[in-house]
């Protein structure tokens, strides 16, 4: 994938794990799905937001996060993946160990032709990713390739 404003620069891995840890910090902070997220935002903006993401990652993360929420007005709900069972859970994993989940599973699964913004909308709205979510589980957890291969099956 080219990056939008400079032909000659290609999306790093580390511009699509920015992309996946922001959306993880937006869904976390207004209480939301990560899909709703990766939805509420066209994929013009998504290729925009990635082609951007080398510098925006020298950024306060709160900064880009608000600005996110301001600019593509997303709303806060009542899904709060942090409510978890503490007999089950002992540590609920950051938004960057999430970040790196999902930009493996995007990237393990990556189709031909297949840009990494379309990835990323066919992964985040992907059924699966409510059990990998879901960190009463153990899925989130799982070595790379065994999401991907639960990914590919179509669950756990």
């Amino acid at each position: 994938m080219t990056n939008q404003f400079f032909l000659d620069e290609d999306i790093q891995y580390d511009d699509l794990y920015f992309l996946c840890y922001m959306i993880e910090r937006v869904a976390r902070k207004l209480h939301q799905r990560n899909k709703y997220v990766v939805n509420s935002i066209p994929k013009e903006e998504w290729r925009h937001l990635i082609s951007l993401a080398n510098v925006l990652h020298c950024e306060n993360p709160s900064k880009v996060e608000n600005e996110w929420i301001e600019v593509y007005h997303l709303k806060c709900d009542g899904f709060d993946i942090t409510n978890v069972d503490k007999e089950l859970v002992e540590k609920i994993p950051s938004e960057t160990q999430m970040g790196k989940v999902y930009m493996r599973l995007i990237l393990a699964t990556l189709q031909p032709g297949e840009d990494y913004i379309d990835g990323i909308v066919r992964v985040y709205n992907n059924k699966i990713c409510e059990i990998i979510d879901n960190y009463n589980s153990s899925a989130y957890y799982e070595l790379s390739y065994v999401i991907t291969k639960a990914y590919n099956n179509g669950g756990f």
